[in-house]
């Protein structure tokens, strides 16, 4: 468990072997309630390759000094690209 926001990852191994595998994060916000956006790769169970890349949007909660998991959305590539093309529409950014 991590006891700093900055600890936080999505990095996973089981038996030495990477599961999933962190490429990058950016911390939203951070306090008691801290969103991280990773964007990591998962093993693929049945070739044992790294797929492609996906985003993850993690919610932690600290209590009693630790960072604890309370919600997740993963996104796949396409999913991804609808959620920046609506964002784009709705606070006109693009």
């Amino acid at each position: 468990m991590a006891t700093d926001y900055d600890e936080l990852t999505i990095h996973y191994e089981e038996d030495g072997e990477v599961v999933v595998e962190e490429l990058d994060k950016v911390i939203l916000q951070k306090g008691t309630w801290t969103s991280v956006l990773y964007r990591y790769r998962q093993i693929d169970r049945k070739t044992g390759e790294m797929g492609p890349p996906k985003a993850a949007l993690r919610r932690y909660q600290k209590t009693h000094g630790m960072y604890r998991k309370r919600d997740s959305i993963n996104l796949s590539e396409k999913s991804a690209a609808l959620l920046v093309e609506k964002l784009n529409q709705w606070f006109e950014l693009g």
